[in-house]
């Protein structure tokens, strides 16, 4: 005769923790990266215009920015270049480069596009500006930057001159945000620092040349640009109470962070305090910078570090937006937890990604749902400034593994140890979307002076997922600052669509949301910008859900 013991308490906690666990384990193993860039037959390589001078931008890199520029349902490819400075002549004028997604390979269509901007490139964001349902291309450059109309016949027209915002400076990271939430997006470019070839700094550690930190040089002030809905745009920044502080930024993120229904702006600043401008608009557009007060302008302990790229996230499904920061070698990955109450917590080391973040010199990041368990996940690219790094410091490499941190339930993060992720390159800009349309996400990476890596996800779509395209018709056309909260369950997951993202990139509009083995939705509920709540009940999953505003 059998005998059962009846489980106490703490056994029965001990088995639900090794079920949770086994569950994760099985959908992390099932996450693994396959690099598909020569596959696809992606030939650009990225000049930064090094002569041995030195200057101070030539390991700044570029990003990367993933969008739909034909309206196919799938995912192109615009990859941002550098030029020639000063003691540099390329055989061949480096230009920017568009790659069509033809499916299986991917065609450069940049010269038939006309979007091979020749100025030195560092970052892109995109947004249909002038809401003709075809969207339109920013790319910041140090010098001019451009504009790019969307034709709606796979041809760009640049129209910097004529919109209005073409700037002269330093600019690094941008996003369309309709701050005013009146239709139309506006922009808002991040200004890095006053240089010059002419009076470039020269500095040194330990008696070796290397590059410049950005203390050696005054910073730049950003600027908001309110589109005016005639394919113009004007310079509100002052009067919309963005800060006439040289803030030296690179990466700028939107999103909803105090939840009050409109766009706040987050900016890293390198090797100054960053900035959270809340967004107060009603009558009139005005934003308050509120970095210091919410705990993100500092490190723990005070210090302003060298940020470099920065997302928005809720990485523990509490519907919150959670803020990543990428930052310089020996200085942790800054990770905050939004704790409702118009504060962040710093949870770098709790959560799993200080400690490992500390060797290396971080920049494209986001939180992203790899394996499709419901909980997002995080990507780091990381490589250092100087190709001499070895040379003064022990453990210091040009070249670094990027970083892949699976999401425990939100509890913690475990880093992947998947080969693909581990290839050590001096990469800069990521950008994320579904490039093939298999459910899952995959990853571009922009690597300094070298081809960017393009990673297939082969093996997130073994659980369940929807993706959501969202077409605006009162707001603006791509919904940009739209939120969805999706119910499968006990699970509720919150995502908004974002122009700009991470390091000086771009990631597909559309909302992606892993649903392990839920076979169905209960309830999607969109939160359009413009005030009006849609709500969807029983839907189907793995099918990508195009919803128009009503």
């Amino acid at each position: 005769m059998m005998c059962y013991k009846k489980l106490t308490p703490r056994t029965f906690g001990l088995l639900l923790t090794v079920f949770i666990l086994h569950a994760v384990l099985l959908y992390a193993d099932s996450t693994r990266f396959t690099d598909i860039t020569a596959e696809l037959g992606v030939e650009f390589r990225h000049v930064n215009g090094e002569s041995g001078q030195k200057y101070f931008i030539e390991p700044i890199g570029s990003g990367v920015v993933l969008f739909d520029f034909d309206n196919d349902s799938d995912l192109d490819l615009y990859l941002i270049n550098g030029s020639d400075l000063p003691g540099r002549t390329s055989p061949v004028v480096p230009t920017n480069r568009l790659y069509r997604n033809d499916g299986d390979t991917f065609t450069d269509v940049t010269t038939q596009a006309a979007v091979g901007d020749t100025g030195y490139g560092l970052g892109g964001c995109v947004g249909d500006y002038n809401n003709d349902g075809f969207t339109d291309l920013y790319v910041t450059n140090y010098g001019p930057n451009v504009l790019y109309r969307n034709n709606g016949d796979s041809t760009f027209t640049d129209v910097t001159e004529s919109a209005g915002i073409a700037g002269n400076q330093l600019s690094s990271g941008c996003a369309f945000v309709d701050v005013d939430a009146d239709g139309y997006v506006d922009l808002y470019v991040v200004n890095y620092v006053q240089f010059d070839p002419a009076t470039n700094p020269e500095c040194t550690r330990q008696g070796v040349r290397t590059y410049c930190t950005p203390e050696a040089l005054q910073g730049a002030a950003d600027i908001l640009y309110h589109n005016n809905g005639d394919g113009t745009f004007k310079d509100i920044t002052a009067t919309a109470g963005i800060s006439g502080a040289n803030g030296k930024g690179l990466g700028v993120v939107c999103g909803d962070v105090d939840n009050d229904g409109d766009t706040d702006i987050f900016v890293a600043n390198d090797t100054t305090p960053n900035f959270l401008y809340l967004n107060d608009s009603n009558a009139r557009i005005k934003m308050t910078e509120d970095a210091l007060f919410a705990g993100v302008a500092l490190s723990e302990e005070g210090r302003a570090y060298s940020g470099m790229g920065a997302n928005l996230g809720d990485f523990d499904n509490d519907g919150y937006l959670d803020i990543v920061i990428t930052n310089f070698q020996d200085q942790t990955n800054s990770l905050y937890h939004n704790a409702q109450s118009g504060f962040f917590n710093e949870v770098s080391f709790a959560k799993g990604v200080g400690e490992k973040s500390l060797r290396y010199l971080a920049w494209g990041t986001d939180f992203v749902d790899f394996n499709n368990d419901g909980w997002l996940d995080l990507f780091v690219a990381n490589g250092h400034l100087d190709d001499n790094i070895a040379d003064i410091d022990p453990i210091g490499t040009y070249a670094q593994p990027n970083q892949l941190f699976l999401n425990n339930g939100g509890v913690n993060f475990e880093a992947s140890i998947d080969t693909a992720i581990k290839i050590q390159k001096v990469s800069r800009g990521t950008a994320f979307g579904d490039i093939d349309n298999d459910g899952d996400m995959d990853i571009v990476v922009s690597n300094l002076k070298d081809t960017p890596t393009v990673l297939r996800n082969d093996g997130g779509n073994a659980a369940q997922w929807l993706q959501v395209k969202l077409i605006g018709t009162h707001c603006n056309r791509d919904a940009i600052g739209a939120r969805v909260t999706l119910v499968s369950g006990d699970v509720t997951q919150t995502r908004e669509v974002k122009s700009g993202s991470g390091y000086l990139s771009q990631n597909d509009l559309r909302l992606h949301f892993g649903l392990g083995d839920a076979t169905r939705v209960d309830t999607l509920t969109v939160r359009w910008l413009c005030g009006k709540i849609q709500t969807l009940q029983d839907i189907e999953t793995n099918q990508v859900l195009v919803i128009s505003e009503e």
